[in-house]
């Protein structure tokens, strides 16, 4: 693959860049700011073939797009899991029906999604899901507990893994349904309160919630879900990468000032990081649509979540014995606040464990490319 932008696509990178620069404003409500994207085009750049999107954009446009939108330190997107998860999965899964329904909303901005699929006793082993769904006539009913959703508070709908068939196990017997969040009585959302007072995640409990639709064949869902994953480490990768790079930048600032850049050990490391970090870029770049290369998304995920958390920890050891120190007072709405490194620190710690823990990556590896025995399964 050619690693280099046409020059079509720099035209589009100033055309980007100056949008941006006109309508950035980090203080929006983020329900505003996905409908402002959404009346100017700027969501689902490539669904343009079959009507669902707004405007037609090439692989390499997509991730020009998502590269500067990084740079430009816009808002948080409080519709990516709509327009980068579920609206992939649905243009390959989907009915025409249900594409129509669904893909126009999420494009325009108007429609957010949470995604229900870790549970309390299935995180990284997805397969062990216990929530079930009982069909009643043309609906299911779904009865059961998903945990660290995203956006669970802000979200019109849910797509949720649950178990379709009565005594299935593993991946077999599984669906992937549409939840509409807005039925009082049959879902309950909780935050999940954090040290710092904050809530980023939250627990759903579904109650005989109704969901009339299916993605895929009923009991496929294991095929549909994974498929998900992959999109979830495609072109996003790439824009992660831009704010990798500016806590990089951020880190090596703080060397040079303090001095820890005179340590032969932690320059040693920042160079090791900026190097592993292109080499990211260039592993992103070269996979991009690599339906022949099923284990990548397993790659970069074990890539970068072990950068990120080497990078977290040499953000706090650069400062030294002021990396222990907050950054002002506490107070009732935050008790216990942190500044931009630790931060960096505390959440990284999270990185090889959540989309698939380092161990789940390592066993696709191992089972779908080197062929070497499949992991025996407990009993249970």
């Amino acid at each position: 693959m050619d690693f280099g932008f046409s020059k079509e696509d720099e035209v589009f990178r100033g055309e980007v860049r100056a949008w941006l620069a006109a309508h950035v404003n980090r203080e929006a409500d983020r329900g505003d700011w996905e409908r402002t994207l959404g009346k100017d085009g700027w969501i689902g750049l490539g669904w343009a073939e079959g009507g669902y999107g707004n405007r037609a954009g090439s692989l390499t446009e997509q991730v020009v797009w998502a590269e500067e939108y990084a740079r430009s330190g816009a808002p948080v997107r409080a519709g990516h899991i709509g327009e980068n998860l579920f609206a992939p999965t649905l243009i390959r899964y989907g009915t025409e029906e249900q594409k129509r329904r669904f893909l126009p909303p999420v494009a325009a901005g108007e429609e957010l999604w949470c995604q229900g699929y870790s549970e309390p006793g299935a995180g990284s082993d997805l397969a062990a899901v216990r929530t079930k769904a009982v069909r009643e006539g043309g609906h299911h009913r779904v009865t059961g507990q998903k945990i660290w959703t995203s956006l669970a508070q802000e979200a019109d709908w849910c797509f949720v893994l649950a178990r379709t068939e009565e005594g299935s196990r593993r991946h077999h017997g599984l669906s992937f349904l549409l939840v509409p969040m807005d039925q009082p009585g049959r879902i309950e959302v909780r935050p999940i309160r954090q040290l710092t007072g904050t809530s980023d995640f939250n627990e759903v409990f579904f109650d005989g919630a109704r969901a009339e639709h299916v993605v895929g064949a009923e009991g496929d869902g294991w095929r549909v879900a994974m498929s998900l994953l992959g999109f979830e480490r495609g072109v996003s990768t790439l824009a992660q990468q831009i704010g990798f790079a500016e806590e990089l930048r951020r880190v090596v600032e703080t060397a040079v000032r303090g001095g820890a850049v005179r340590d032969p050990l932690i320059r040693d490391r920042l160079v090791r990081q900026w190097a592993e970090l292109r080499t990211m870029r260039w592993h992103a770049l070269r996979t991009l649509g690599g339906a022949n290369e099923p284990a990548a998304p397993s790659v970069a995920k074990l890539l970068w979540a072990n950068w990120h958390q080497r990078l977290g920890e040499l953000a706090v050891q650069v400062r030294g014995a002021q990396a222990a120190v907050g950054p002002g007072e506490w107070s009732a709405e935050e008790p216990y606040r942190i500044d931009a490194d630790q931060h960096l620190f505390l959440f990284s710690r999270a990185d090889t464990i959540y989309g698939g823990s380092d161990q789940i990556q390592r066993t696709i590896i191992a089972e779908r490319v080197l062929g070497l025995p499949r992991e025996p399964k407990g009993v249970g």
